[in-house]
């Protein structure tokens, strides 16, 4: 079982600006949800990041995190409509 942590003051921001939270988000993970794991597209800002990408009921919600100490630490939470036309819509989810 993978271990998530987070920033509780960026949380309470993407409750308030995104309507989400990373509590959800994991929620939805460790239920099954449809979940891709992927590099970051820009590897030279972010050397060390890769990205979730979960189906939050049919669209799309890009996870940036990086691995410290075998624990998953989540950076922010971003809605994505490209991603859900590529890997939600595109794979009949």
């Amino acid at each position: 079982m993978k271990l998530f942590k987070w920033n509780s003051e960026k949380n309470e921001i993407l409750a308030i600006s995104r309507g989400i939270t990373f509590e959800e988000i994991v929620q939805r993970i460790e239920s099954g949800t449809k979940v891709i794991e992927t590099d970051h597209p820009n590897k030279k800002k972010y050397p060390n990041q890769k990205i979730l990408i979960v189906d939050v009921e049919g669209y799309a919600y890009l996870v940036p995190y990086v691995i410290d100490n075998n624990e998953y630490f989540l950076k922010t939470i971003i809605p994505s409509r490209k991603a859900t036309k590529k890997y939600i819509k595109g794979y009949g989810g």
